[in-house]
């Protein structure tokens, strides 16, 4: 028995998506040294130039750079979404980025303080992430930073092609098309990357001590489940709902939903209240995949990365019920109610929650409930009401 289990093991490990990941990792040597190397020496091939092996070596990285499409790609159609494929594949993406930087900067074609920046946003970004799952706080990628990898990439493509030194005066340069698109694509992607870093700086802030609730903000980091207040609270969810939409008049906010497993139970017991209307913007019944893509903004990746039970799907979602409803708080829900749907690190019970406000604050958890399905998805809309009545009532 233990003998196919290991064959199981080893055979999820080894998908498809994840073989093209780690075939992506492997090519990028051979970019960097088609890049720098004097391979055409090598070959006794004096009839490829410079500019020729520069366009070789800028189409070994656009397809290194499709094959980040395909892994995921495989990965979604096949259901084989592995922690491994979640650990790799952006790791793979930050080591091509990184070697194609170095290498251009052993070439002289690109000043080593653009690579700083870019570099340094990493490394802070990456702490920033760190230290927020430490706390339990996730922090979802935003549009800059999957803009700021479009553009890092058509830049370095670009300044893989054009001439590695630039000769004359500063007038003549401008006068060099290729050259002044590389620097402006180039400069737009800096700009991005500086924006993305703040994004993540100020979604963070009550973690590093900035702002005036910072110190109520780290002492309200979040916890797995419901506390114990929380669980031995006697009042329905029905009383909930009225105490949400009570504080939401008093504090002037409207509310919204983004709703999977519960498949719109929220919003109802919210709007079965006479008046619910002056508060209750809406709410998005998200049940499918492809609604949450194409109506709530969730991005396939984070689905392919995390599943669709997850705090980083549920974020997305959260923001995108804020965005779309035009509300000022959200709570979304996704979880497995069962009977079936269970995986080997989600039983059935597992609820991810997440409640986005517009200003910013974020909360997720994670819930493990016990019962049937019926009874999963009403302690879903109780906790979710309990937890939004707590965040609108600070």
């Amino acid at each position: 028995m233990a003998q196919i289990n290991n064959t199981n093991s080893a055979t999820k490990l080894w998908t498809p998506a994840n073989i093209v990941t780690l075939i992506r990792i492997c090519l990028v040597p051979v970019f960097v040294v088609a890049l720098i190397s004097p391979w055409p020496e090598w070959f006794s091939l004096p009839q490829i130039a410079n500019n020729e092996k520069s366009l070789i070596a800028a189409g070994i990285f656009v397809l290194i750079s499709c094959t980040d499409w395909l892994d995921g790609y495989l990965a979604r159609s096949r259901g084989e979404v592995t922690n491994f494929g979640k650990f790799m594949d952006p790791l793979a993406d930050k080591i091509l980025v990184t070697a194609a930087l170095l290498a251009l900067v052993e070439l002289g074609t690109l000043p080593s303080w653009v690579v700083l920046i870019i570099l340094a946003r990493e490394f802070i970004v990456s702490g920033v992430r760190m230290m927020a799952a430490t706390e339990g706080v996730v922090i979802a990628a935003s549009w800059y930073g999957k803009f700021k990898t479009v553009f890092q990439m058509i830049a370095i493509v670009l300044f893989t092609i054009k001439d590695s030194h630039m000769v004359g005066s500063i007038g003549s340069a401008f006068t060099d098309v290729l050259w002044l698109v590389s620097w402006i694509v180039m400069i737009i992607a800096l700009v991005l990357t500086i924006v993305s870093m703040m994004d993540y700086i100020v979604k963070a802030r009550h973690l590093l001590g900035f702002g005036k609730d910072a110190d109520n903000d780290i002492s309200d980091k979040q916890e797995v489940g419901l506390s114990e207040s929380e669980r031995e609270d006697e009042l329905t969810a029905a009383q909930y709902a009225q105490r949400v939409l009570d504080a939401a008049k008093n504090s002037g906010m409207s509310i919204g939903t983004a709703e999977s497993l519960t498949g719109g139970l929220i919003a109802a017991t919210l709007t079965e209240i006479p008046g619910s209307s002056a508060v209750v913007k809406g709410g998005v019944v998200s049940y499918a995949t492809s609604i949450k893509e194409s109506c709530l903004d969730v991005s396939s990746k984070t689905i392919e990365q995390f599943g669709v039970v997850s705090t980083q799907t549920v974020q997305e979602m959260a923001v995108g019920a804020c965005e779309k409803l035009e509300c000022d708080i959200a709570v979304a829900v996704s979880g497995i109610a069962g009977p079936g749907g269970a995986q080997p690190d989600k039983p059935v019970g597992t609820v991810c929650m997440a409640i986005v406000q517009k200003r910013g604050a974020t909360r997720v958890w994670v819930d493990h409930f016990a019962g049937d399905r019926d009874e999963v998805r009403q302690q879903t809309v109780k906790a979710a009401l309990v937890r939004l009545y707590g965040e609108i009532s600070k």
